[in-house]
């Protein structure tokens, strides 16, 4: 019987080349030119090449060595990383449609089953995505009315951090807190205290499947679904979901009870009122209580984590750079004087603009970019990509571009003024991604941004505590999905 064990050894063998063939793509399309890339091992792909805390910083390394338009494989997941804002550019906005879709990620697919936005796919997606935009411009969003809230919750937040009085804190919760609190409004028509336990609850909620998408526990699920019961971190994931919808169910109970089609109060309400005229018609069409309440959290969690991370960013670069907030705070002083910051000030305050376009840049919270994948069969900087292939077009890439930013790597709010100090756009900012799955909330965060940052600016000096340097602040990005700094105390002085 010794003649089963070579064949026993072959047959293996042979198997293991049948399945690093396929998955290199070689079954298929074969007279295609493919994306080139790092060989990848059986079963892990290129798995053990990869910073798994912090990827993007291999796939920064890798474009170096394969060019612009690679692939990698995560098991048996091929997938195509685009770099540089010429590729990304090409792909998202040029080929829009091509680069329109979602891969099929466990994680994602889990959380949402195909419901909401983020993840979503096909006509789903497009009718989500159609109605949240309209609806979320007709309560408010970019307008004054927004406006107005923005700026009420900014003297909420003035007056916490006040509360400190000059003392060390640690802001995480309390931006998070005011800055959800905007969404909040528009879709629940309502506000929360910041030391609301429910609202507290939801913040945690959200904020630690956020850090938890981004693990390489994740990761490893993703790569491994099968052995899906052995990643405690999925487990905590959907039970973060399942009490996050179980929130959200009550509260769409409740407005049912008052529910007016002539007086609708939040994004709620107009939802269910069009959920219940789509049932009248009996199309069984996409107004459903899933696709409520992950479109709900969609927007609870984008609305929250992004701005409320940049904004945090925002004041450790003015705690590490105290002459840029001098320079900030001087025109604050020169155009708005005491009175409250407003978006009509803007124009009038470049360097501000400037400054925080500059952070935005500076520290692409999304490093990775949302996951995208392609609708068709297309061709990229003249490599061949199949339909449904997953592609990340990596957002750190263009933001650090060497070919399109004077001083990439450092922060240099002159990359948005001109010689005459006036405010300028630039192509290769992208921190919203582009095309087709541009962020929804670009509008209101942009507002957000500038009204929450120059209102903080007016009324504070940010230093760090006693006994701590400019030179100790650190810029280590946190692990997740989105990467907030590492946790850290800051002083508003009060001016």
């Amino acid at each position: 019987m010794d003649w089963i064990t070579p064949i026993s050894l072959s047959f293996l063998f042979g198997i293991m080349m049948m399945l690093l063939l396929k998955t290199r793509g070689f079954w298929k399309n074969s007279s295609q030119l493919l994306p080139p890339g790092p060989w990848p091992l059986p079963l892990v792909g290129n798995l053990l090449i990869m910073d798994q805390k912090r990827p993007y910083r291999t796939m920064l390394k890798l474009s170096k060595q394969y060019g612009p338009v690679f692939s990698l494989q995560m098991g048996f997941q091929k997938m195509v990383v685009l770099t540089g804002y010429e590729t990304v550019k090409e792909a998202l906005v040029n080929q829009a449609d091509a680069f329109a879709e979602r891969p099929l990620i466990p994680i994602f697919e889990e959380h949402a089953n195909g419901y909401g936005i983020l993840f979503s796919h096909g006509e789903n997606w497009k009718v989500m995505r159609r109605f949240a935009l309209s609806t979320l411009r007709d309560y408010g969003m970019g307008k004054r009315s927004t406006e107005d809230k923005i700026v009420e919750e900014c003297n909420v937040l003035v007056k916490k951090f006040e509360s400190y009085e000059g003392r060390p804190f640690e802001a995480t919760t309390i931006m998070n807190a005011a800055v959800a609190n905007i969404i909040v409004s528009i879709l629940l028509g309502k506000q929360f205290e910041y030391e609301d336990p429910i609202f507290q609850r939801l913040l945690q909620l959200l904020k630690e499947n956020i850090q938890l998408f981004g693990s390489p526990t994740v990761m490893l699920y993703n790569m491994f679904p099968v052995f899906g019961f052995l990643f405690g971190a999925r487990k905590t994931i959907l039970n973060n979901r399942d009490e996050l919808h179980a929130f959200i169910t009550t509260t769409f109970i409740n407005h049912l009870r008052n529910l007016d089609k002539h007086n609708q109060r939040s994004f709620i309400d107009t939802f269910l009122i069009q959920q219940q005229e789509e049932k009248e018609k009996n199309n069984g069409g996409h107004f459903n209580n899933e696709n409520l309440k992950n479109v709900v959290v969609n927007f609870f969690a984008a609305g929250m984590d992004t701005t409320s991370t940049t904004l945090r960013w925002g004041l450790l670069i003015m705690m590490k750079y105290p002459e840029i907030q001098k320079k900030v705070q001087a025109e604050i002083d020169d155009v708005v004087g005491t009175a409250q910051p407003r978006t009509e000030h803007r124009i009038r305050m470049p360097y501000t603009d400037a400054v925080v376009h500059e952070v935005q840049r500076f520290v692409d919270i999304v490093p990775t970019n949302l996951p995208h994948a392609t609708t068709t069969d297309v061709t990229l900087k003249g490599y061949f990509i199949p339909k449904g292939t997953h592609v990340i077009p990596l957002l750190t890439s263009v933001l650090h571009d060497e070919s399109q930013w004077e001083k990439p790597h450092e922060f240099y709010p002159e990359h948005f003024l001109n010689s005459s100090g006036k405010f300028v756009k630039r192509d290769a900012f992208m921190p919203f991604s582009a095309g087709r799955r541009i962020c929804a909330g670009e509008t209101l965060a942009k507002m957000e941004l500038f009204l929450f940052f120059t209102s903080l600016l007016q009324r504070f000096t940010f230093q760090p505590p006693p006994g701590t340097s400019r030179e100790d602040l650190d810029f280590t990005r946190a692990i997740g999905l989105t990467t907030p700094p590492m946790p850290f105390n800051l002083c508003a002085l009060p001016r």
